[in-house]
C-alpha cells in the first residue's frame, strides 16, 4: 500500500488527481485497530517518560480531518490527550502575536495535543483571504520554523499532517453533507466560497510545504480521496513520529506495589 509523502526542504508536491490509494474495509478495520493500539501504548509511555507530542492537522475542507481525529479520540485517555479546534482569533488574540494562542495551548509533560487547523492559518487562509498583509505572512514562514525548532529543542515531538482531497471528490463530499441532515452542521457558506479560490489555496499550500517542511518537522502529505486509507495513514504517520526513540515497553512495577498485590490480593506481579 502506498504511503504518505514525507517532505523535507524544497521537495513540496501535492498528489495528482486520481493519485488516491484505497483500502478494503476488512483491511481497514485491522489496520485501524493496530494503529489505535499503538497510539495507546505511546500515550502510556509518554505518561511515564514525560515526552510531549504536538500534531498540526491541516487539509482542504471535507478532506477528513474530523474523521481522523475521532478515530484517535475514541481510544485515547482524555486526561492526557487534548484536541484544539482552531477558528478565527478572538478580539484579545487579534491584539497579540498570532503564535501566542498556540504557545498557551502546548501540552504539558507527558501529554499529546492535536490542533484541528493550526498556526499555519497565517500562511493559508490569512494569506489567501487578505487577512494579513503580505509582509506579515511572508515573515511567518521563518517565524513558524523557529517556533517549531524551539518546540523540538525542548523535547516536544512535532507531527504535521496535510490531507489532500481532489477538486471533484471535495465537491462530492460537500454535496453529501448538504443532503445528509446529521452532517449539515459541518457545512458553511465559506466551504463553497473557498472552492472558488482553490487555485489560490493550492499555491499557498505548495509554498507552505516548500518553506516549512524541515528535517526536524517534516510535512506528511496524505492523499485523502479515499477516507479509509487516509484515516489509517494519518494515524500511522502520527504513531511513527510520536514513537521515534520512545521505549514502548511497560514501565517496571515498583516493589512496594508488587508487595501490596501479593499481600492484599494474593497475586504475584512480575517486574
Amino acid at each position: 500500500m502506498a504511503k504518505a509523502y514525507t517532505l523535507t526542504n524544497h521537495t513540496a508536491r501535492l498528489p495528482r488527481d486520481g493519485d488516491a490509494p484505497k483500502l478494503r474495509r476488512d483491511r481497514y478495520e485491522k489496520r485501524l485497530h493496530e494503529e489505535q493500539r499503538r497510539l495507546q501504548r505511546i500515550q502510556q509511555a509518554c505518561l511515564h517518560t514525560g515526552d510531549r507530542t504536538v500534531v498540526a492537522l491541516e487539509g482542504y475542507d471535507a478532506a477528513g480531518k474530523g474523521g481522523a481525529i475521532r478515530r484517535m479520540s475514541a481510544e485515547l485517555d482524555p486526561r492526557s490527550f487534548k484536541v484544539w479546534p482552531i477558528t478565527a482569533p478572538n478580539e484579545i488574540e487579534r491584539r497579540q502575536h498570532y503564535l501566542q494562542r498556540f504557545w498557551s495551548r502546548m501540552p504539558e509533560r507527558g501529554h499529546i495535543a492535536v490542533f484541528d487547523r493550526s498556526w499555519y492559518g497565517r500562511v493559508l487562509v490569512e494569506r489567501v483571504e487578505g487577512l494579513a498583509p503580505k509582509r506579515d505572512w511572508m515573515r511567518a514562514y521563518r517565524e513558524i520554523n523557529e517556533f517549531e525548532r524551539q518546540l523540538v529543542d525542548s523535547g516536544t515531538r512535532v507531527v504535521k499532517i496535510f490531507l489532500h482531497v481532489s477538486h471533484d471528490v471535495q465537491l462530492e463530499r460537500l454535496r453529501e453533507r448538504l443532503k445528509t441532515p446529521r452532517k449539515r452542521w459541518k457545512l458553511t457558506y465559506e466551504d463553497f466560497r473557498n472552492r472558488e479560490r482553490r487555485t489560490d489555496y493550492d499555491d499557498a499550500v505548495a509554498d507552505m510545504l516548500d518553506r516549512t517542511s524541515t528535517d526536524i518537522a517534516p510535512w506528511h502529505v496524505i492523499p485523502a480521496d479515499h477516507k479509509l486509507y487516509a484515516r489509517v495513514e494519518t494515524l500511522r504517520c502520527i504513531a511513527d513520529a510520536a514513537s521515534e526513540g520512545l521505549d514502548l515497553a511497560p514501565p517496571p512495577v515498583p516493589k512496594a506495589l508488587r508487595d501490596l498485590a501479593r499481600r492484599e490480593l494474593g497475586i504475584e506481579i512480575g517486574e
